[in-house]
């Protein structure tokens, strides 16, 4: 498979993705490098935001996304892959279960539980390993929630805050539902259905929905 490709989705050979990257595009910085301030790019100039969905295609191309300030682990996960291949660093989308454990009482309020699905991270490949990584949740939000940043330090898995600083459980994996060469959108809205069906029915024929 071609995790360097630009796809429908990762379409980075657009103004938007291009201009994201461009700051990193030199050789002074070692690919190693080019990941890690990316990552912290992408973790932080877009505001985490679960609450808004959609069920077009179109709103899953990272050009699309660029534009906006806000967005979703899937959304932002796009964006730095789009970024990542943009910079010749094989990347690929990879989904999951989650359980969020803090701050969760709208997330029960709007989705009917405390599990988000599917929530997207990123892999990527540097000095011959794959390394997973999750830019979703931004150094802002993690201060209000009393939690530690989640960084990369280009060698290492970073995917997840297992605790926040007063040592209660943050957030868990429930299930791995593996990695993809390009968006899913299809197993994303299957999923979506399966897990919140009422909240699927009703929203079904808009595209984007803010809860």
């Amino acid at each position: 498979m071609d995790y360097l490709a630009p796809t429908y989705f990762f379409d980075y050979q657009t103004e938007e993705i291009q201009e994201l990257v461009k700051e990193f595009k030199t050789d002074e910085l070692t690919q190693k490098e080019k990941a890690k301030r990316l990552y912290i790019k992408v973790r932080d100039e877009w505001r985490y935001d679960p609450y808004t969905l959609n069920f077009s295609k179109e709103g899953y191309i990272a050009s699309i996304i660029a534009k906006k300030t806000t967005g979703h682990c899937i959304d932002k996960s796009i964006l730095l892959i789009a970024g990542l291949r943009a910079l010749g660093i094989p990347a690929r989308i990879h989904l999951a279960k989650v359980k969020n454990h803090i701050a969760v009482e709208r997330l029960v309020e709007k989705f009917g539980t405390n599990e988000l699905t599917p929530h997207g991270m990123v892999d990527l490949f540097i000095n011959d390993t794959w390394l997973k990584v999750s830019p979703a949740f931004n150094e802002s939000l993690c201060r209000m929630c009393n939690v530690a940043p989640l960084d990369f330090d280009g060698e290492n898995d970073s995917i997840f805050q297992e605790y926040n600083n007063a040592g209660n459980e943050f957030m868990e994996y429930l299930e791995d539902y593996g990695h993809f060469e390009d968006v899913p959108v299809d197993f994303i809205f299957n999923n979506v259905q399966e897990h919140y069906p009422e909240l699927f029915e009703k929203y079904k024929n808009v595209t984007e929905i803010k809860l």
